[in-house]
């Protein structure tokens, strides 16, 4: 299965050892560009600042669109972050909604978060994985 995967830059290792534990068990991978770049500032606060300002540069959301298109799936990782468990921010909520339209399969690492938008999220009827990989397919 070919998976986009999605999140906060904020979890970009966490993203990255999924990956690459993902392709261990034959699926093929899509990770948000600037991962490896990401990884390597390590800071938050300049990552934040680098994924804005690449966001703006090389139009990575409409890239990530594109990607969402050719795949057949996502996979949300939502971590803990801001206080919020398992926490979904704007770009994977609007990804999600990509993957919806597009009738892709949506796949959430953790629990659906406590946040304003739950009841749309509980709408797209995500495959909650529960940190559980293998349950993919």
């Amino acid at each position: 299965m070919k998976i986009v995967i999605c999140g906060s830059m904020t979890f970009v290792k966490k993203m990255a050892e999924i990956g690459n534990n993902l392709k261990k068990i034959n699926h093929e991978i899509i990770l948000p560009k600037f991962t490896e770049e990401y990884i390597k500032i390590g800071n938050l606060d300049e990552i934040h600042f680098e994924s804005v300002k690449n966001k703006i540069n090389h139009n990575l959301i409409k890239d990530y669109f594109n990607e969402i298109n050719n795949a057949d799936g996502v996979l949300i990782v939502n971590e803990d972050k801001n206080e919020i468990e398992n926490y979904i921010g704007g770009n994977s909520f609007l990804e999600m909604g990509f993957a919806h339209i597009l009738n892709k399969k949506i796949f959430l690492l953790n629990q659906i978060p406590e946040i304003s938008f739950k009841d749309e999220i509980e709408a797209m009827q995500p495959i909650i994985l529960d940190g559980e990989l293998d349950k993919i397919n």
